[in-house]
């Protein structure tokens, strides 16, 4: 078992999170590509039609390539700029390399960061401080979502 590191399977995990970055980006790539381009009567399609999705399309088509790698290290960003990669029809000699950076650095930090996280929490290091930042990001995401829904119900200003 010398693939394994101190007990713990860091190449299996960096694998798994490598594949699944490639997967989920390119799945996104093709709902995009195929949403703007023959998709367009799906009530899926109006999913382009986002702001986010939208400005994500304008730095795409600036920047090119180098977004989607980077796109892979921020949290939120990175489905809209898959989706307008997609949308733009980006050549795949470009996405492709672009999404395979993306994905070794993604599972690079996942599998690090989390690796650290994990050895922590098992080792009971960091016992009430995980549960602490748990408890913080649940408040987080429930007061993101809260103010999200008022948001979206309150009427546009003119």
């Amino acid at each position: 078992m010398d693939h394994l590191v101190d007990g713990w399977p860091y190449a299996a995990v960096f694998a798994l999170f490598f594949a699944s970055g490639m997967a989920r980006s390119h799945l996104t790539y093709w709902a995009g590509r195929g949403l703007r381009h023959g998709g367009g009567r799906s009530r899926l399609a109006g999913h382009l039609d986002r702001p986010v999705v939208a400005r994500a399309e304008g730095v795409v088509r600036r920047l090119g390539a180098p977004v989607v790698t980077l796109s892979f290290l921020t949290v939120g960003l990175q489905t809209a700029v898959n989706a307008a990669a997609g949308s733009l029809r980006m050549p795949m000699s470009r996405y492709l390399p672009a999404t395979v950076v993306g994905s070794l650095a993604w599972a690079a930090l996942y599998t690090t960061v989390g690796f650290a996280v994990a050895r922590a929490w098992v080792d009971g290091l960091a016992w009430p401080w995980a549960v602490g930042g748990l408890a913080a990001v649940a408040l987080l995401v429930a007061t993101s979502l809260a103010v999200g829904s008022r948001l979206r119900r309150r009427p546009a200003a003119v």
